[in-house]
């Protein structure tokens, strides 16, 4: 297979590092060769989970085929460099849609379970991994194994969340939900600061099968945390209206083709923006019609949109806080954030149900908040320490599919059943053939 040194990054656009990318072009030639390898779907994590310095990244993107579709019981196989966006397409027209989604469709169905992403809808129905049926994994001697919930079980839930360190995800068997149409009933309820929002994110009769809260970061004072709750559904053909054509606007595309500027997002562009989207979405007072592409993919109508954040490129912070803790935990970020003078473009809050089956999965119940941060100068990283300590003072842990700094010794506290995990990786992978910068970043192995 042909080998290339090349500089690659994750969505961030950091770190950025060489690597020997190897793109093969089927099935079969997915294979664990000798030294450290890690496989590479889209790209979307967020910083060095896909990234191997100097080592080899498998890219599976080519390995992409759809093997089946049963459209009666909603059961697709696919291989594991195929992407959601695909599959909507396939999958959409025929009534059926994912179990889980997360806020991009241009990610590969290996990536979502090597991640254990998780979506609006994770306080009613788990994880991206709760409705995986089986995954076909090459391990590091090269046999393949397939391995369910109820076979070779430690092995799949070692896989599920398990960032790529376990084996090539080859296969995937995902469980479908059935849907009526292509579009969602939408409902906007503004909230005036960070305690509202969590009661309108906590009553029953406003909840939906999705929900999630925008933030507007840049507000301090009685303001902090203000936000919009944001509760949708998939519509039923009841709920249709005659005059839908009138309702519904055709979705817009649009590209970002150079890299902003360093001094374009600053807390005056910031503020400016997050006010005025405020006052426009939260003065939605009805329920309103989308097509489910801008209720769960808005980012997505913007190709490049991580441009946005200039040549030096930017960190996502995700992370969660238990239910316990999570009005004081978030109130506390948000205050170091607005104390550093460095808001966030983009801040979303989502409410998460049980923990995540996966040994190191991200959710657990409670709270979790993501925010998108210009790397403008080292003081950032400072900033980012001192999230870290607010986070583990309350429980919670860090996003490892979101992450590009955290310490070894943050992870292993914030992540309980690693040993759990350690074990399993050794049975199988005794060498530590697959590895990333994440891994050894985070001494995993």
């Amino acid at each position: 297979m042909p080998t290339l040194i090349t500089p690659i990054s994750g969505w961030g656009r950091y770190p950025v590092q060489p690597c020997e990318l190897a793109r093969p072009e089927r099935y079969a030639d997915l294979r664990s060769d000798e030294g450290s390898v890690i496989a590479r779907g889209q790209g979307r994590s967020y910083g060095d989970a896909a990234l191997n310095e100097n080592r080899r990244v498998l890219l599976t993107e080519r390995v992409d085929r759809l093997l089946e579709l049963d459209v009666v019981n909603g059961i697709l196989r696919a291989e594991a460099g195929m992407t959601l966006a695909r599959i909507l397409d396939v999958i959409v027209p025929r009534g059926w849609f994912l179990p889980v989604t997360p806020g991009t469709k241009f990610v590969s169905l290996g990536g979502c379970v090597a991640a254990d992403v998780h979506g609006k809808n994770h306080h009613h129905e788990g994880s991206f991994g709760d409705h995986v049926l089986s995954i076909e994994l090459i391990l590091a001697d090269g046999n393949r194994v397939t391995c369910t919930p109820d076979d070779k079980t430690e092995l799949f839930w070692a896989t599920v969340g398990g960032m790529g360190l376990t084996g090539i995800i080859g296969e995937v068997t995902l469980k479908l939900i059935p849907i009526q149409s292509a579009l969602m009933q939408v409902h906007h309820h503004a909230a005036d600061n960070l305690e509202r929002l969590f009661h309108l994110m906590q009553d029953a009769e406003l909840d939906d099968r999705y929900t999630v809260a925008w933030m507007d970061s840049s507000a301090s004072g009685k303001n902090l945390g203000r936000g919009i709750v944001m509760c949708g559904h998939h519509v039923g053909t009841a709920e249709l209206p005659d005059d839908l054509h009138r309702r519904i606007k055709p979705s817009r595309n649009h590209s970002i083709p150079f890299d902003f500027p360093a001094w374009a997002l600053n807390p005056l562009s910031i503020s400016a923006f997050n006010s005025r989207y405020f006052k426009k979405e939260g003065g939605r007072r009805y329920p309103f019609l989308s097509n489910y592409d801008p209720y769960f993919y808005p980012l997505d109508a913007i190709a490049n949109w991580n441009r946005m954040y200039g040549k030096r490129g930017f960190v996502q912070y995700q992370c969660v806080i238990p239910d316990a803790t999570a009005l004081t935990g978030i109130r506390n970020l948000l205050d170091e954030l607005s104390a550093s003078r460095r808001p966030s473009f983009l801040a979303v809050l989502k409410r998460l149900g049980t923990q995540g089956r996966g040994l190191l999965s991200f959710p657990m119940a409670g709270y979790t908040l993501a925010l998108d941060l210009p790397i403008r100068d080292a003081g950032l990283f400072v900033l980012l320490n001192k999230l870290d300590e607010i986070v583990l003072q309350h429980g919670g842990r860090v996003y490892l599919a979101k992450d590009a700094r955290l310490s070894a010794e943050s992870f292993r506290a914030m992540y309980s059943r690693y040993d759990e995990w350690l074990k399993i990786k050794k049975e199988v992978d005794p060498q530590n053939r697959f590895s990333s910068s994440l891994s050894r970043r985070l001494e995993i192995g």
